[in-house]
């Protein structure tokens, strides 16, 4: 970047160089800055930007990623960044010595990963995760000196198997080349181990290569960032991280646990009945959509919830009674969801029949679908959208809202925050025969009676369900929040 006039950082190291055969001073200041001039231009290049450097017979090259607006040489490019190497030559072997010194130190000061668990799934979205790890992945960790150890996926769960096993203190951080399956199955994994405490400190990176990609979505567009590999990856690279509330789905004496979202009614009806057109790609999710308005289906049910302050004018008082059986125990291993009161909050309802009841933990459910604009990674709250009596073109209108999020500003549209939430599932008003398909992070949690696939077995049953949100349990990389 060209430099402007602005509060210069303090020298670590400051000397005449080499740079394309012409004398030049270069300056490496506290923050991490490396400044020269060049062409009668003052240039440098931030911390943020180099991934690692090398030594080259008497010369050192620097590794360096920016992003497509300006900066050094360009050598080569990847979608959003720029792939670029400064290279410059001190005068001495002292100097280059005290130089990679200098830069090593520097790097080490900023606690990047230095050895990642990586699994890729083969098998999820378009089977391109092996392809974008080989050619947009792997060559940047290798380029920031990054020691990986690879895993395929083989079936489903196998993510969930093998960090459950993994020996977590060897590694500083999993990266999950896939969609989002493969980070719910490694969440699940971890907090299913005996030393979840310390497994849950591992931060977790997601690089986009399956269908969904709503969690890697909305971790990188707040930031102005796309939705890409090359994204994903620098971010993990740079090693910065935040918290994610985990949400734990309770049925009695069965958990699951959930970073994504929690669907009943309508949009859990087209996520899993839209398979049968799988065929389709992408485009099956809108076709069979408007099939299932057209032919729309309402539940009877009753859902319960702790409202967010600010949300208490929501629903109606209920009484809740909750299962006991779901309560934390120290005899059994790995986490049991939080250790809350939940008797001793103040309950509202809603009652059916609904069109959809849709509960979600971040903004983004894919890449062109931001479900609840509102929600926060680590808020200690989930984000509820319910749909009740709507007629067809309204909602025809709402669905086609779903990728900027004005959706829940429909009035027929209830759009809140809640901390702890119960779903009693009902049967279909039109066909009391048939019953709907509970569905949580893109699986099947639970299929009621003449559903699709209802043979096939479910974790859960289709009946009442409680859900509490842990804040803050997990630990993702992300990218850094930008100043504006």
């Amino acid at each position: 970047m060209d430099l402007t006039e602005q509060v210069l950082s303090p020298a670590i190291i400051s000397d005449r160089v080499l740079i394309n055969g012409v004398v030049t001073p270069l300056t490496l200041t506290t923050d991490g800055e490396l400044r020269w001039t060049e062409s009668g231009r003052r240039k440098s290049t931030v911390a943020n930007e180099i991934l690692s450097f090398v030594e080259e017979g008497n010369k050192v090259r620097v590794k360096t990623v920016v992003e497509r607006r300006g900066g050094i040489c360009c050598r080569g490019s990847s979608g959003d960044y720029i792939r670029k190497d400064f290279v410059f030559e001190p005068l001495s072997n002292e100097s280059r010595k005290l130089w990679c010194d200098k830069l090593r130190e520097k790097l080490e000061s900023l606690g990047r990963p230095k050895r990642l668990f990586v699994i890729v799934n083969p098998f999820g979205g378009k089977k391109s995760a092996r392809k974008i790890f080989v050619e947009e992945v792997k060559p940047l960790f290798e380029d920031a000196q990054i020691q990986l150890e690879i895993q395929e996926t083989k079936y489903q769960l196998h993510a969930k198997e093998i960090v459950k096993s993994m020996d977590v203190s060897k590694y500083d951080g999993i990266v999950c080349v896939s969609g989002d399956g493969v980070l719910v199955e490694v969440v699940n994994g971890l907090l299913e181990r005996e030393d979840w405490r310390t497994a849950l400190k591992l931060p977790i990176g997601m690089v986009p290569a399956g269908s969904g990609n709503g969690m890697i979505k909305s971790l990188l567009d707040p930031v102005g960032l796309p939705c890409s590999a090359t994204s994903a990856t620098i971010s993990i690279i740079r090693g910065r991280t935040r918290s994610l509330d985990v949400a734990t789905i309770s049925q009695g004496t069965t958990k699951f646990f959930s970073v994504l979202m929690l669907a009943w009614g309508l949009i859990a009806d087209i996520d899993i009945e839209s398979e049968k057109f799988r065929w389709m790609g992408g485009a099956r999710f809108d076709v069979y959509g408007l099939q299932r308005i057209i032919c729309l289906r309402q539940y009877n049910g009753r859902i319960l919830f702790v409202p967010a302050p600010g949300f208490e004018s929501y629903g109606q008082p209920g009484t809740c009674s909750l299962d006991n059986e779901s309560s934390v125990s120290d005899k059994v291993l790995g986490y049991q969801g939080p250790d809350t009161k939940l008797e001793d909050l103040q309950w509202r309802e809603i009652k059916g029949p609904f069109v959809s009841v849709w509960l979600h933990n971040v903004p983004w459910g894919a890449e062109n679908t931001l479900a609840a604009p509102d929600a926060k990674f680590s808020d200690g709250f989930l984000d509820l959208i319910v749909t009740k009596d709507c007629p067809k073109l309204a909602l025809l209108s709402l669905m086609t809202k779903l990728s900027d999020g004005t959706h829940v500003r429909s009035p027929y549209a209830s759009y809140l925050k809640v901390k702890a939430f119960v779903l009693e599932p009902g049967a279909r008003i039109d066909e009391p025969d048939k019953e709907g398909i509970i569905d949580s992070d893109g699986e099947v949690l639970a299929r009621g009676r003449r559903t699709y696939k209802c043979d096939q077995k479910a974790l859960m049953s289709y009946d009442k369900l409680q859900i509490t949100i842990d804040q803050g349990l997990a630990t993702l990389f992300s990218p850094e929040e930008k100043l504006i």
